[in-house]
């Protein structure tokens, strides 16, 4: 009995150890912005509500979070806030989670033989950190070289801005815009480079409002020393327009 007493014991302790190391690494992931998956990490159940729902429930949180945190819903500034901040996270801020906005990234074929890469520079990027839900801010630059089609210059900033509006990691919003264009340009021949600010390290936490992040995904020729020089040579051209 004794010893089946001592069993019971260490197998609660050894349970309650698991249980710790659990939180202490789902901790050190947030702290250190690390991502866990290639793929956006949705439910399968993502989409069996509407958006009137998704933004009825969200405000109902975040009237949860603001009285917990004594805050007075009853003053004019804040009476409409868990409305607002609802329909800014479905409609706008992450808005990419839903595949309805999936821009359509039209394709021709490249009848003037264009055979160099293209770049397109400084395409703004507002994200937003999934381990601390505060901006990310930066700029993305994405090049491809034709193997018979080219993509409208905008479809690039939109497939950039679909990618960024989700709860994000940098490194795979990197790796989902190259995924996106070569998916869509039938090559592998594209790169993506992305230079961020992350208001989770900028704000708190560290607290350093200097650093930022660069990621960098090359497919295809790009993985060339030569041709992945070229393109980061394109990067230093300054643009100034008059």
């Amino acid at each position: 009995m004794q010893t089946l007493k001592f069993a019971r014991k260490s197998r609660f302790n050894t349970l309650e150890l698991i249980t710790i190391m659990n939180e202490e690494r789902i901790e050190e992931i947030g702290e250190n912005h690390v991502g866990t998956s290639a793929k956006t990490p949705l439910r399968a159940d993502a989409f069996d509500i509407s958006d009137d729902e998704k933004i009825k429930r969200i405000e109902e949180s975040v009237k949860d979070i603001l009285n917990t945190l004594g805050m007075d819903l009853t003053d004019d500034s804040l009476q409409g806030t868990p409305k607002r901040v609802a329909k800014a996270f479905v409609n706008e801020i992450f808005m990419g989670l839903n595949p309805k906005h999936k821009p359509k990234a039209s394709t021709f074929e490249n009848n003037y033989n264009y055979g160099e890469m293209l770049v397109e520079k400084n395409i703004v990027v507002y994200s937003t950190c999934e381990h601390h839900l505060l901006p990310i801010i930066g700029r993305a630059h994405v090049a491809y070289i034709s193997d018979g089609k080219v993509i409208g210059l905008s479809k690039m900033n939109r497939i950039v801005e679909y990618f960024a509006k989700r709860p994000q990691v940098q490194e795979r919003l990197t790796m989902q815009v190259v995924q996106a264009m070569q998916e869509a340009l039938g090559t592998e021949d594209v790169a993506c480079v992305i230079d961020a600010k992350h208001l989770c390290v900028n704000s708190r936490g560290i607290k350093d409002i200097e650093s930022s992040t660069v990621t960098a995904e090359f497919g295809g020729k790009f993985k060339n020393q030569d041709t992945k020089r070229e393109f980061l040579d394109y990067l230093k051209l300054e643009t100034e327009f008059e």
